[in-house]
């Protein structure tokens, strides 16, 4: 057992030469490693023990730095190391070492070796038992902790060592099924809206509504109605309506309206209250907004609206229809003349509509 780590050390030598000796004599060389991953199967098959263990830790070392070191062969190199964790594995469920000091290593090993072979802790779930895995999420959770968050907007600082503890964080989120080291670890970068939308959906997904919801509005907050605004909208509007909160969904759509106007929002205000009594004065007071914004953008938001209601033969009564477009005159005069003709070349058919925009002097 003793020549093994020797072997390895002797094969990855100058692996990853760049002259055409090496290139001659790399066959050799990984035939010799493979040999290694051969012998260490049958030392397994004639019994276990803490010593074989260590020794396989020794060449899963050696292997993960080859990966780090080689250029010509990583990729079979983290293959092999691949391989022989494996039999690491196997090797720690027959000898049952310290399950304590096996969590170290396997933590170690990949923050030491961001290159190194994944771990599947399912691979050591008797071995680890509930002592080793408390240990290993302990230290885990602590290092992970301590990283800065990525603030939103901020670009991520995704270096190799944080990239290795946040593949070490999800596997044993995945591993444990942790709601809440699944959340420590999405809630690591915000950098987008869409980072605070798995936050807020994983919290909905698992019963925890309020805190779903809380998240939605940092979310908001946070892009001020662009990129995943309206995916945060969605999912507050549905758990609301799911509690039976109408009028929460609906201030929820009023709100975002205020923060950034668009028709899409408008749609779904409407579509929630357009029905009852609610609807006249929320519309009203969401076109006055608009009104009082002013800018282009508003403009734009409020011809789609006009349009709209239009389409729906929304608006029953010619005198806001008639309202409307007064206002709309008053924001763009100049543009005005060309957009009543879009509608009426739009609404060429609807006779009643033509006749009442020149009766009323447009």
């Amino acid at each position: 057992m003793e020549s093994l780590p020797a072997a390895v050390a002797s094969a990855l030598a100058e692996a990853d030469s760049d002259t055409d000796s090496d290139t001659r004599g790399w066959p050799a060389r990984w035939q010799a490693l493979t040999t290694v991953s051969v012998e260490l199967q049958a030392l397994l098959a004639t019994g276990a023990s803490p010593e074989l263990v260590a020794l396989i830790e020794d060449i899963v070392t050696q292997l993960a730095d080859g990966v780090a070191n080689s250029r010509r062969h990583r990729v079979e190199l983290a293959e092999l190391a691949h391989r022989v964790l494996g039999i690491h594995a196997r090797a720690c469920a027959a000898a049952r070492p310290d399950p304590v000091r096996l969590a170290d290593w396997l933590l170690d090993l990949q923050l030491e070796h961001p290159e190194a072979p994944d771990v599947g802790l399912a691979a050591y779930a008797g071995p680890l038992d509930d002592d080793g895995l408390a240990h290993y999420r302990d230290r885990a959770v602590a290092l992970f902790a301590a990283l800065p968050v990525i603030g939103f907007g901020e670009t991520g600082r995704y270096d190799r060592a944080r990239w290795a503890l946040l593949r070490v964080m999800e596997e044993l989120a995945e591993y444990t099924d942790d709601v809440d080291l699944q959340l420590l670890v999405l809630t690591k970068d915000l950098s987008s809206g869409w980072h605070y939308l798995q936050v807020a959906t994983v919290l909905r997904d698992n019963g925890r509504s309020e805190e779903a919801l809380e998240w939605v509005r940092r979310g908001l907050g946070a892009v001020g109605g662009r990129g995943a605004a309206l995916r945060l909208i969605d999912l507050a509007v549905e758990e609301h309506l799911r509690r039976g909160a109408s009028q929460q969904a609906v201030e929820v759509c009023r709100e975002a309206f205020v923060t950034r106007p668009s028709l899409e929002v408008y749609l779904k205000a409407r579509a929630l209250v357009v029905h009852t009594d609610d609807w006249p004065p929320l519309r009203a007071e969401l076109v006055e907004h608009l009104v009082r914004d002013g800018g282009r953008l508003a403009v734009e938001v409020y011809r789609r609206i006009v349009e709209v209601e239009l389409a729906r033969r929304g608006i029953e009564e010619q005198d806001l229809l008639v309202e409307w477009l007064h206002r709309l005159r008053g924001l763009q005069p100049d543009a005005f003349g060309d957009y009543l003709d879009h509608i009426r070349s739009r609404h060429a058919a609807d006779r009643d509509l033509l006749d009442e925009l020149t009766r009323r002097g447009f």
